[in-house]
């Protein structure tokens, strides 16, 4: 039976050497839970938070099996979860995702002339509650916010810069998950928008103020273009990896 553990020590070592923030957030049950179908001696375990899961320690069908509901990303720790995965989701697609280091020094100087760039006409502003609303009006700017589930939350521990323009949000950075010593980035553009260097200002700007706060802004790319705005920024890759994205008729973001 797949149960959520309470004691999320006791799976500490299974993730060993994974440098995940997603997964520290549910270690650290900020965010997120882990799964697992032994509680009191877990040797397999799913780290899931957002539409995000990684499995780790021994293959277990019965937990590859029971994700939570909706659209996911599931990450296999190892060749032997991936073949579990393939076998247990035919018809997921397998996809490369991009891990950069968690280790950046970032150039204070090089980020405010990014914020320099912005285009007359755009507005630079945090996520406060009236901006909450307003990113769960639109598909591409939810995720920036729906994973804390609650504005209250959201306030509490997410932190976020949106671009307005005549009053609706053109392109933003924000957490799409937190965890105790930072948040992982969360960036997107409304599609009329692009190319107008609307994101390299917005994430600049949550950079310096996560930086401000002490926190460390992590970020993991989903293709290649955000891979290059992520070094334009100061960050370096580390390595591929590969996800398999499970479709279902009812998505959670």
């Amino acid at each position: 039976m797949v149960c959520i553990l309470e004691d999320t020590s006791k799976v500490q070592g299974l993730f060993e050497g994974w440098e995940e923030t997603l997964i520290w957030s549910c270690l650290q049950k900020v965010m997120g839970s882990i799964y697992v179908t032994d509680p009191e001696n877990p040797r397999s375990a799913l780290a899931f938070v957002g539409c995000f899961g990684f499995f780790a320690g021994e293959p277990d069908r019965k937990l590859a099996e029971n994700k939570p509901e909706g659209f996911a990303i599931l990450v296999p720790g190892s060749e032997e979860w991936a073949s579990l995965l393939e076998s247990c989701y035919p018809d997921a697609e397998k996809a490369t995702r991009y891990a950069i280091r968690k280790d950046t020094r970032f150039d204070r100087e090089r980020l405010r002339q990014e914020i320099d760039r912005l285009p007359e006409g755009y507005e630079l502003r945090p996520i406060d509650a009236e901006i909450y609303d307003l990113c769960l009006q639109d598909p591409v700017t939810r995720d920036f916010v729906a994973v804390f589930g609650s504005r209250e939350r959201y306030l509490e521990l997410g932190r976020g810069m949106v671009i307005l323009k005549d009053g609706r949000i053109a392109s933003g950075a924000s957490s799409y998950t937190r965890y105790r010593e930072g948040i992982e980035i969360e960036v997107d553009t409304v599609e009329t928008e692009r190319r107008k260097h609307l994101a390299a200002a917005a994430c600049a700007a949550l950079i310096l103020r996560c930086l401000d706060e002490g926190l460390y802004p992590s970020w993991d790319a989903q293709n290649m273009n955000s891979v290059r705005l992520a070094e334009k920024l100061g960050y370096e890759l580390d390595h591929e990896y590969t996800v398999y994205l499970v479709s279902s008729d009812k998505r959670t973001h």
